[in-house]
C-alpha cells in the first residue's frame, strides 16, 4: 500500500512538473517593452541631434563664407580708399614742391 501511495505521487508530482514546464514554454511578448521602447526613442533623439548638428554646421560653413566674402569687400575698399589719399597727399606734395621752386 506505501509502495502505491509513493508511485500515485511521484506521478502526481511529475505531471505537475510537466503542466509547469508547458505553461513556463509561452511564447514572448508581441508588444515592445519598456526597454525596447526607450531605445528606440534615444535612436530618434540620436538621429534628431546628428540632423540637427549637421543643419547648423551647413549653416554655419555659409554664414562664415558670406563673412569672409563681406570682409574682403570691405577690405579691398579700405585698400582702394588707402591708395586715392595717399595719391592726393602725393599730390599735395608734388604741388607744395612745384610751389616751393617758383
Amino acid at each position: 500500500m506505501k509502495m502505491l501511495v509513493l508511485i500515485i505521487v511521484v506521478i502526481v508530482g511529475a505531471a505537475a512538473v510537466f503542466v509547469y514546464m508547458q505553461n513556463s514554454k509561452s511564447e514572448p511578448s508581441k508588444t515592445p517593452g519598456v526597454a525596447e521602447r526607450t531605445g528606440a526613442a534615444l535612436d530618434r533623439a540620436t538621429e534628431k541631434t546628428v540632423q540637427t548638428a549637421t543643419n547648423v554646421a551647413g549653416k554655419t560653413v555659409k554664414a562664415a563664407k558670406a563673412t569672409a566674402a563681406t570682409s574682403k569687400d570691405v577690405a579691398g575698399q579700405a585698400v582702394e580708399k588707402t591708395g586715392e589719399a595717399l595719391e592726393k597727399a602725393g599730390s599735395a606734395v608734388d604741388k607744395t614742391g612745384t610751389d616751393m621752386q617758383k
